[in-house]
């Protein structure tokens, strides 16, 4: 196939580009800038220069191929309804070019927010409104396209895909630990967060291309649900620094916008997607990542 990758060059997206290639795809990718373009044509994919809220480019790289993987996300969660609103304004322009044809689509979603407090699973809808969690628009959006017959399917992801080079969320915590001088974890620490390597998150991502059924809900999952005091004490080993807990009232402060999510209790299982796609994790798992050290050079 000739696959329309967005966030070709991105942390997920590039892994995603270079396991399409391997496998005798190819692969067409949008990328903003020149560094990008020049990254991405070095892994012999093609170009296509645009970004998301560029609807022509939107369309041109969906006519020009056939099935489109989109991994791209605008990740500024101080404008997080902004962000979700351009994401679903972008499936809509892709699916409406590709229109009655068989081209599949894959859209990227989260896993963390599904149904905190319990194990998710594929089966599982999101049951929070939109207002609270904008990106959910993006998974009712799919649903009601696949009711109509659009060849969609969803990725949920972890909120830790993991690997070197990472710049999500964990990092994120390691920053905040370097700045304040502690690890730190909330209560204690027994709420849970869902993780994938990375090369396991891009393997998912070309079987649910190649295979995937309309409609279906994937879990880009191999930890189900890693408890957050154990990521917060590997943290503190590496950096030689005391771990507390803290309680959940300072926790903003403390953490800033990364609070309220490091506060879920969100696990999650990929035991369907792994029998629909006879897909296996093989892959570090994320304490075993962070135990290497990579992620502490600085």
């Amino acid at each position: 196939m000739r696959v329309f990758v967005t966030g070709a060059t991105g942390f997920i997206g590039s892994a995603i580009v270079k396991e399409l290639i391997e496998a005798g795809h190819k692969v067409l990718g949008l990328v903003r800038s020149d560094e990008s373009a020049k990254a991405l044509a070095a892994t012999g994919a093609e170009v296509h220069r645009g970004t998301l809220d560029d609807l022509d480019s939107l369309r041109s790289g969906v006519a020009a191929t056939d099935g489109v993987i989109h991994t791209a996300f605008i990740h500024d969660f101080f404008n997080y309804a902004a962000a979700c609103a351009t994401d679903k304004l972008a499936i809509e322009t892709m699916v409406a070019e590709i229109g009655t044809s068989d081209k599949p689509i894959i859209i990227t979603s989260g896993a963390l927010l599904l149904t905190p407090g319990r194990l998710a699973t594929e089966e599982d809808f999101p049951t929070l409104d939109v207002s609270i969690v904008p990106r959910i628009a993006s998974e009712i959006l799919a649903r009601s396209l696949a009711e109509k017959g659009i060849k969609i399917s969803v990725v949920r992801l972890a909120p830790s895909v993991h690997d070197n080079g990472d710049h999500g969320f964990v990092p994120q915590l390691i920053s905040i630990a370097r700045e304040k001088g502690v690890s730190a974890y909330i209560g204690e620490g027994l709420n849970r967060w869902p993780a994938i390597h990375r090369l396991d998150a891009a393997h998912l991502y070309r079987l649910a291309l190649e295979k995937g059924a309309v409609g279906a809900f994937y879990h880009g999952v191999a930890d189900e649900g890693v408890p957050c005091r154990e990521i917060a004490e590997v943290i503190g080993s590496q950096l030689n620094l005391p771990v507390v807990s803290i309680s959940p009232e300072v926790a903003t402060e403390h953490f800033s916008w990364m609070g309220r999510f490091f506060a879920i209790d969100g696990p999650t299982s990929s035991k369907l997607t792994q029998e629909w796609l006879k897909w296996r994790p093989t892959h570090p798992s994320l304490l075993a990542d962070l135990e290497k050290g990579t992620y502490f050079k600085s």
